[in-house]
């Protein structure tokens, strides 16, 4: 049983996802009036069809109600992915001539100087576009409506371009990747058997418009030889048929890849797929942006006293990208009226500062209305909306400080802490200057070698039968010879002694003991 009852989700699974996406797309009917004026007709697209059959549409004109035959499974696969909660695609209808490609380099795709005859008959060309999905397809329809049970006509997708990033937004710098994928299938047996085994050649065209100016980005015709204009921009795509079944149907890409992106690649991308007499065309926007950096001088606190203006705020809006859409609004956060609260007072923009990115930067202003004792703790903000920012934007704030009614911070104890370490050492400092100038000035009054002091020298008698003391006084710097005659003196170590001493003390004078 557990394999049966698996294979009867993956059953309930598929069917729930080929039922997903709308069955009915609404449309309208474009068609020339004449005079140049454009008339309009409703019509629908059957994309599939529900257990109670046919939904009857008397309001539609029978060959306007077409129900889609799609052999390639493109348009059912894009409507499986669609969101419920997506609008519905916006869908116009008109007629549609098999022509050849206009452009030189997509020359070697009609080699026939004339339509083939397979491909007369009505054609109809569908564009559908919403936030999610933009899709042209050719449809063939049949010659006659259908009588059962409702009035209907069916129409086959010959040829469907669509992306699934109508609009691909890329930040400056980066790459961008804009999707682009395409199905074919022949419209007749004829035109299937007419052709080659495998899928036909084609072409791939990307343009570019920004500002009012277009040009050709990149063309390519895989398997065709030739000379193709050179690609700008660093351009590259991905153009290939993804399948090699003889008879079709096929399906192909054709992404396209920006590298690093720059402000002048923004804009519209038309993406165009040139079969032999058949073209389908898709429209791409991409948004390259940036969002803005924010901060606010002076910061993290502004003082002023009660009925005094806050010094001017200044709120840096730095390297952003594009420069229009952008707001700034100042705020006053928790004060007495509340949580919040516009800001009071002269407000002002400076100019564009242009940098060599493509990014832009400007300073917003505001020169505060005086506070109140009541507005103390409250905080000044500074708001940016942009287009590259989510809805509520960014901001950065500043606190306001009234004079008189805060006790110190944490900051202040800090700030004490730091001045009384600095002044301690100070102090230290100063007391050792103190306790080493004398030291210095007595050591230099010793040993300075210009003094002379005047020196004694007596020699006692050991005993009481000698002569009583031996002696002379000489200058320093003076060298003098004294010739003893007392019994058991030794002169060589009184003289080395005697010497010592005078050098230690800075004498230069030398005495000879005998």
């Amino acid at each position: 049983m557990k394999p049966l009852s698996l294979l009867f989700a993956l059953v309930l699974g598929l069917g729930t996802v080929v039922s997903a996406g709308p069955a009915v797309i609404e449309c309208w009917f474009v068609e020339d009036a004449g005079g140049g004026r454009l008339a309009k007709r409703h019509a629908a697209l059957l994309l599939r069809q529900g257990p109670g059959g046919l939904p009857p549409r008397p309001d539609l004109d029978p060959e306007l109600y077409l129900k889609v035959h799609d052999p390639a499974g493109a348009l059912q696969a894009a409507f499986r992915r669609y969101p419920r909660s997506a609008p519905a695609p916006h869908c116009e209808m008109s007629r549609y001539v098999p022509f050849p490609a206009s452009a030189n380099w997509a020359n070697g795709l009609t080699p026939e100087q004339s339509c083939p005859r397979a491909l007369d008959g009505t054609w109809l060309m569908v564009s559908m576009s919403s936030p999610v999905l933009s899709l042209s397809t050719l449809l063939r329809p049949q010659s006659e409506p259908q009588q059962e049970p409702a009035v209907i006509t069916t129409a086959t997708a010959v040829l469907t371009v669509l992306t699934h990033t109508p609009t691909t937004r890329v930040r400056l710098g980066q790459d961008a990747l804009l999707d682009l994928s395409f199905a074919y299938m022949p419209p007749t047996p004829e035109a299937t058997t007419s052709v080659a085994s495998g899928p036909p050649p084609f072409g791939l065209e990307w343009r570019h418009q920004h500002q009012g100016k277009g040009h050709l980005l990149l063309a390519a015709t895989p398997g065709l030889g030739g000379q193709m204009p050179a690609a700008r921009d660093g351009a590259v795509a991905f153009a290939v048929w993804d399948d090699n079944e003889p008879w079709g149907p096929w399906t192909g890409n054709g992404t396209l890849w920006l590298p690093a992106v720059r402000p002048s690649q923004d804009g519209t991308y038309l993406a165009t797929i040139h079969l032999p007499y058949l073209q389908g065309q898709v429209t791409l926007e991409l948004a390259v942006q940036k969002p803005p950096k924010v901060s606010l001088m002076p910061a993290p606190l502004v003082w002023a006293a009660p009925g005094e203006a806050p010094p001017e705020l200044i709120c840096l809006v730095s390297h952003f990208y594009p420069s229009e859409g952008l707001e700034v609004e100042w705020e006053l956060r928790g004060g007495p009226e509340g949580s919040f609260q516009k800001a009071q007072g002269q407000r002002w923009l400076s100019a564009l500062r242009h940098h060599s990115d493509g990014s832009v930067s400007l300073s917003a202003h505001l020169r505060p209305s005086p506070v109140t004792s009541a507005q103390h703790g409250a905080r000044y903000a500074c708001r940016v909306h942009h287009p590259s920012l989510p809805a509520l934007g960014r901001s950065a704030e500043v606190t306001l400080e009234v004079a008189g009614l805060s006790g110190p911070s944490l900051e202040d104890g800090v700030g004490l802490f730091l001045s009384a370490f600095l002044l301690l050492g100070l102090l230290k400092a100063l007391g050792w200057a103190v306790a080493y100038l004398p030291t210095s000035k007595e050591s230099e009054k010793v040993t300075a070698p210009h003094l002379n002091p005047t020196f004694c020298l007596l020699i006692s008698s050991p005993s009481p039968n000698s002569s009583p003391m031996e002696g002379g006084c000489w200058h320093g710097g003076e060298n003098r010879t004294w010739n003893s005659h007392r019994p058991g003196l030794n002169p060589a170590a009184l003289n080395m002694l005697l010497n010592q001493y005078l050098s230690f003390h800075g004498c230069r004078s030398n005495i000879a003991i005998q």
